[in-house]
């Protein structure tokens, strides 16, 4: 443990937990001053639909009824329900209006003394909101993104400044280990065990990387997080660096995310302002750094040697292991790599215990995990349970079910590298462990609902498709492999294909998924091996009987053969 000097916050610069709970307090007395708090949901979702727009339009109808003293219109964060978007909160109250549009602004104003809008009214009663468990969300987005004094209000940076001046490194990765957290970005290696060895490493530098390089079709948990809660991925950095002995961190964030590089490079800036990042934090002899790296947009970069490779500079291409990154990582020296969800699980296990968390999930899967749910179901967006709740629960209770009367068919869950689950299998619980056991696995969270209208050989194909597109190209079994099992699918959904073909399909999954270098071309066949093993009668309908069940390849009960081209 590393004793502070004990001095009052200087020049904004925060020194102990004391001068955290002087901002906290202060805070607490400017918001007792208004009646009324209106947080603007400035996410990426709501953005796309002018929530900026929004947010100038009920700012501007305060400000011409002067009643800023009382009322105060901010930026906050993802309330979860995307698609009814622009999304706007009361407070006190918390009510939820969706849909909201700029000409709307005067009724919200109105709303703070004549009662509600009913017209724009979200139900927080329903399962959406209800049957969720929030620790990585815990905020619901009533905080300013942007400002670092919202975050402490809230017990921002409780977690930093207890571990570096009342624990011993040894004694933080204790707490990380027994909360039994897992890695959040697909694998699900044990937290606390990669912290360990890290740490174990002799090196005179050794580094931290924030894994923010999400490229899964359909998944948006990350970036979501990033956005909303930039400070505390910096918070959960900053502990792993203390733990580890690490004075560098970077976050590695794909370029497509403007807004949550924005926002983290902001909440960097605000840290170190406030001397939660960079030399002698605390005032103790604690030093740590943070830069951002960005990202071109391949998909491979998010699997940790090809990103270590990006931000050394060179080309993201990954490389066999061992030596794995915690022994032999960027540069040369051991290297932390974990994701934002991960990053943003410490804090609170530091601020309530390892013990506290491990009492949420299952016995092996503890905690909770967001997933972006999207696809054919009614409320898309982002949620976060506990692991070990059912995939029913997910997608009819949270979720809503299926839209217009179509039955469910399958969820993929993992992306490119997952598989397909059938609706035998609504029952199973979400963990590491089932999902292997079913097929598919974890990923970081994207989780896409298909119903009666897809066709599972066409799922299979474009999953196939994307991972032949991103492959780097280092190994032969995943550059050609996917490349000739995409083929393979293109003649089964053409009605080309024979029973050899399938063969082949088959003898081609198992080839890659031995044999290729990294995890892209080894999870690459998990889309047609799930959906082999689920659906294979609708292989066998394409191949023999030449037609599609769901109308995809061709429509219903047509022949999806090309036809002869006629001169």
């Amino acid at each position: 443990m590393q004793t502070p000097q004990h001095l009052d916050a200087k020049n904004g610069r925060i020194v102990n937990l004391d001068d955290l709970k002087t901002i906290a307090e202060q805070e607490a007395l400017l918001k007792s001053q208004l009646k009324h708090r209106i947080f603007v949901c400035m996410g990426t979702a709501c953005q796309s639909c002018q929530s900026a727009d929004v947010l100038d339009s009920l700012t501007r109808e305060v400000s011409t009824r002067g009643g800023q003293a009382e009322c105060l219109v901010t930026p906050g964060g993802c309330q979860g329900n995307c698609a009814e978007a622009p999304l706007v909160v009361v407070e006190p109250g918390g009510q939820l209006y969706r849909g909201v549009a700029p000409g709307d602004a005067a009724s919200v104003i109105d709303s703070l003394k004549t009662g509600p809008v009913k017209r724009l009214l979200c139900d927080t009663t329903a399962p959406f909101f209800t049957e969720q468990t929030r620790l990585v969300t815990e905020y619901r987005g009533l905080v300013n993104p942007e400002r670092i004094e919202d975050y402490i209000a809230v017990g921002g940076y409780i977690g930093l400044l207890t571990a570096v001046t009342e624990l011993t490194p040894d004694e933080v990765i204790q707490q990380v280990t027994r909360s039994g957290l897992r890695g959040r970005g697909g694998a699900g290696y044990p937290t606390g065990l990669k912290w360990s060895t890290v740490a174990k490493a002799v090196s005179e530098q050794k580094y931290v990387i924030c894994n923010a390089d999400e490229g899964d079709p359909g998944a948006f948990m990350n970036r979501s997080v990033l956005e909303d809660y930039p400070f505390r991925v910096l918070e959960g950095m900053a502990i792993a660096g203390y733990a580890l002995g690490a004075t560098q961190g970077y976050v590695y964030v794909r370029a497509e995310y403007p807004l949550a590089v924005k926002r983290i490079e902001k909440a960097i800036a605000g840290a170190q302002r406030h001397g939660l990042l960079g030399n002698n934090i605390a005032n103790t002899q604690f030093s740590f750094h943070v830069e951002v790296r960005l990202g071109a947009g391949a998909f491979v970069c998010g699997e940790e040697t090809a990103l270590i490779s990006s931000i050394e500079g060179g080309r993201g291409l990954p490389c066999p292991r061992p030596p794995y990154p915690a022994e032999s990582g960027l540069w040369g020296h051991p290297t932390l790599i974990n994701n934002v969800e991960t990053y943003t699980n410490i804090a609170p296990i530091i601020r309530n215990g390892g013990d506290w968390f491990a009492k949420i999930g299952t016995e092996k899967s503890k905690g909770t995990k967001t997933f972006a749910l999207s696809g054919r179901v009614k409320n898309t967006g982002l949620v976060e349970v506990p692991l070990g709740t059912t995939l029913r629960k997910i997608i009819f209770d949270i979720g809503g079910g299926v839209p217009e009367g179509h039955k469910f068919k399958a969820v993929q869950t993992g992306g490119p590298a997952g598989g397909c689950i059938p609706a035998e299998h609504l029952d199973a619980p979400i963990d590491y462990e089932s999902l292997q056991s079913l097929g598919s696995f974890m990923g970081s969270g994207g989780m896409i609902v298909m119903d009666d209208t897809s066709c599972m050989v066409d799922v299979a194909k474009f999953f196939m498709d994307f991972c032949a597109t991103e492959s780097c190209g280092k190994c032969i079994p995943c550059r050609v492999g996917t490349v000739h099992m995409r083929d393979i699918l293109n003649k089964i959904t053409t009605g080309e294909a024979s029973l050899e073909d399938l063969a082949q399909l088959e003898e081609l999954c198992d080839m890659v998924k031995y044999t290729s270098l990294c995890g892209l071309g080894q999870g690459a066949p998990n889309p047609v091996l799930s959906t082999l093993r689920y659906f294979k009668d609708e292989y066998m309908a394409h191949i023999i009987d030449h037609l599609c069940p769901a109308g995809v390849c061709a429509g219903k009960g047509q022949d999806i053969r090309r036809p002869a081209c006629v001169l």
